[in-house]
C-alpha cells in the first residue's frame, strides 16, 4: 500500500462504506495530516453519540455492521481512519508516539460533541494489536512478521473480506509500532484504578492477537461499579466479525447494554 495515501477532499473518489458527509468529511490533525471521517445518522433524533475506534491495520469502514446496529438504537455514530490507516494521510502503521492516535481521537470527539453537547457518548474501541516486547532501541525497524488474517475470525468469508480490502494494511509489523502500543498499555495499567465509567468488555478465549489477560486485568482493576466482562468460548480476535451465531449474540449484547443506559425518552 502506498505510504502517501491521502484523505479524500472535495471531488475525490471515496468508498461508500457507511460514509455520511455531515459537516466533517475530514479534519486536519495536529501534525497537518488529513484524517478521513465517517458518520452514520439514525432515522430518528439521536438519543446519544457513539464513537467507534478501529483496530490496528484496518479502517473505519469495516465497522459498518456495528454502526448500522447502533443507529437502530437512535445513536449518531462517528469514526475516522487513524493516521497512517485506510484513507487518512500518514506513513502506514508508523507513529513516533502512541499519544498521536489519542490526540486525534480527542480532536474528533470534541468536534462532534460540540454539535451535540447534551448527549451521552458511548465509545466502542477495538484493541490495537499487541505483540511481544523486544529490543526496540537496538532494532526499531526490525520486521516482526505478517499478521495472519485467519487469526481474525473463524468465518472464512470474513477472512477473505479482510484479505481483499485494499484499505487494510497487509504489510509487516515493525518493532517501533509494537513498542509504542506496549508503552501505552503500560501507562494505562497505572491509571486503571481511576476509571469509574460504565464498561462492557468482550473477548474471545481463542484470541491469538490480544492477550485475554488484559481484559481480566481491566475488569479487576477498574473502579467502575457498572462493569461487565463476557468471554466468548473458542472465538477469535474480531467478535463482531465472527461466525454468524456469535456475531448476532455480540450485536444483541451491545445493543441491550446500551439501551439500558440510554436516557429515558421524553414524553
Amino acid at each position: 500500500m502506498c505510504a502517501g495515501c491521502c484523505c479524500p477532499r472535495k471531488g475525490d473518489r471515496v468508498t461508500p462504506q457507511g460514509l455520511f458527509y455531515k459537516d466533517f468529511p475530514h479534519f486536519v490533525n495536529g501534525t497537518g495530516n488529513y484524517i478521513f471521517c465517517r458518520y452514520w445518522e439514525p432515522k430518528t433524533p439521536p438519543r446519544a453519540l457513539a464513537m467507534i475506534l478501529h483496530g490496528a491495520g484496518e479502517h473505519s469502514g469495516r465497522y459498518l455492521g456495528i454502526a448500522s446496529m447502533l443507529t437502530k438504537h437512535s445513536l449518531f455514530v462517528f469514526s475516522h481512519d487513524h493516521v497512517g490507516h485506510g484513507q487518512s494521510e500518514g506513513k502506514r502503521m508508523s507513529v513516533s508516539d502512541f499519544r498521536i492516535y489519542i490526540r486525534d481521537c480527542l480532536q474528533h470527539f470534541d468536534m462532534v460533541v460540540s454539535r451535540y453537547p447534551n448527549l451521552k457518548v458511548f465509545i466502542l474501541g477495538h484493541a490495537l494489536m499487541l505483540c511481544a516486547k523486544v529490543m526496540y532501541h537496538l532494532m526499531p525497524n526490525l520486521t516482526l512478521g505478517y499478521m495472519d488474517p485467519r487469526w481474525l475470525s473463524r468465518s472464512l468469508r470474513e477472512v477473505k473480506n479482510f484479505e481483499n480490502d485494499p484499505l487494510n494494511y497487509h504489510g509487516p509489523y515493525k518493532m517501533k509500532f509494537t513498542v509504542q502500543v506496549l508503552q501505552a498499555v503500560a501507562k494505562l495499567e497505572k491509571i486503571l484504578p481511576s476509571i469509574t465509567w460504565p464498561m462492557l468488555i468482550l473477548h474471545g478465549d481463542a484470541d491469538k492477537l490480544c492477550d485475554i489477560r488484559g481484559s481480566f486485568l481491566l475488569y479487576k482493576k477498574a473502579s467502575s461499579i457498572d462493569k461487565t466482562l463476557k468471554i466468548f468460548s473458542k472465538c477469535f480476535h474480531q467478535l463482531h466479525r465472527e461466525v454468524p451465531r456469535v456475531q448476532g449474540e455480540v450485536y444483541a449484547l451491545i445493543g441491550k447494554w446500551i439501551d439500558e443506559r440510554l436516557p429515558p425518552l421524553e414524553q
